[in-house]
């Protein structure tokens, strides 16, 4: 009877100790991760507001395919929201409370099973030298039962960090493969209008085409804004001679004009584009696939028997502006080759 006394008495003082240890556990918990993904920060946060999206990085619903979700009406923004209900998931909600556009996204994450609590996620995106860094963070209170688990378990950061490591590693894939999408289309022979133009011209090494048109471009562009001239279409380039064996390329940054322009600056010039017919060609999506543009353009001209005029106009329009359209898969650009 003295040894079951014993027993249950240090059972007691077990129990007690435990309840003790659990007890002066951290009434909170904070903890973050993050990843620098080599994209514009609208990119990145565009994906992370819209709860849509979420199915394609989150590493919960990763392991729960079956989980059935429900969205709100609204999915990206204040207010938006979205459900899940599955086997592994349990039974949840997140919604978005506050939104500070390409800066911070701040969610509210709440688990109704197996067990009951309510978190704060936040996401804060930062611009760095080599893209966006993202910091998703995690926080909230830990009640009796919490402080419970985690003392069995481990604590929260240690149980869901390797998930928010997994998430962001799944987001940076998703990004670049977003951004790499492109699509090439050969519309066929077309009628272009032709129409005067501001210019400058030069000539280069190939590789130094792109390094030369971001400065040329905007000299031509801000002539045109300083001195109020309206511009009738898009920039675009015209390509006078592409040497390959002496790796040189002569070609002028064009800014369409409604009518010829005198100008004043001795470095832009005024043009005029004759109507011409051509093949036109549109890429849908980064530059660094133009060369496979211009293959496809002159790999149909030649399946038709097409012939270029040896003085006909070989142009590239930019339809799209980069800095107003972060993502390369929407950049649009035309090219025009004249045939006869």
């Amino acid at each position: 009877m003295k040894a079951l006394k014993y027993i249950l008495f240090l059972l007691l003082i077990l129990f007690i100790g435990f309840a003790i240890y659990v007890a002066v556990q951290p009434n909170d918990y904070k903890f973050s991760r993050s990843k620098i993904i080599k994209a514009p920060i609208p990119v990145v946060y565009d994906i992370v507001n819209d709860f849509k999206e979420w199915p394609r990085f989150s590493p919960w619903i990763e392991q729960d395919t079956n989980a059935v979700l429900v969205y709100k009406d609204k999915t990206s923004g204040v207010g938006a929201g979205y459900s899940w209900e599955g086997e592994i998931l349990g039974i949840g909600n997140a919604k978005t409370v506050d939104v500070l556009n390409n800066k911070t996204i701040k969610q509210e994450i709440e688990f109704v099973k197996p067990f009951e609590s309510i978190s704060n996620i936040n996401w804060d995106f930062e611009q760095v030298e080599d893209g966006t860094k993202v910091t998703w963070s995690m926080d909230g209170k830990q009640d009796f039962m919490t402080k419970m688990y985690v003392a069995f378990a481990g604590s929260i950061e240690k149980n869901t960090g390797p998930d928010f490591n997994r998430g962001l590693h799944k987001l940076d894939s998703i990004v670049k493969a977003d951004m790499s999408k492109y699509s090439i289309n050969v519309e066929g022979i077309t009628q272009h209008s032709g129409g005067f133009y501001l210019y400058n011209t030069t000539s280069c090494k190939i590789e130094d085409l792109e390094k030369n048109l971001n400065v040329m471009m905007p000299m031509v562009g801000g002539y045109a804004l300083s001195n109020n001239i309206t511009m009738a279409g898009k920039p675009f380039v015209i390509y006078h001679k592409w040497d390959t064996d002496n790796n040189t390329v002569m070609f002028s940054s064009c800014i369409p004009t409604t009518s010829k322009i005198v100008t004043t600056d001795p470095n832009i010039l005024t043009g005029q584009l004759a109507p011409f017919k051509a093949v036109k060609t549109v890429l849908k999506g980064d530059y660094v696939n133009s060369e496979e543009a211009w293959n496809q353009a002159m790999a149909y001209i030649k399946e038709n028997n097409l012939v270029e005029p040896a003085t006909g106009p070989v142009l590239e329009v930019y339809v799209t502006d980069k800095n107003a359209t972060p993502n390369p898969a929407n950049w649009i650009t035309e090219i025009y080759i004249a045939v006869e």
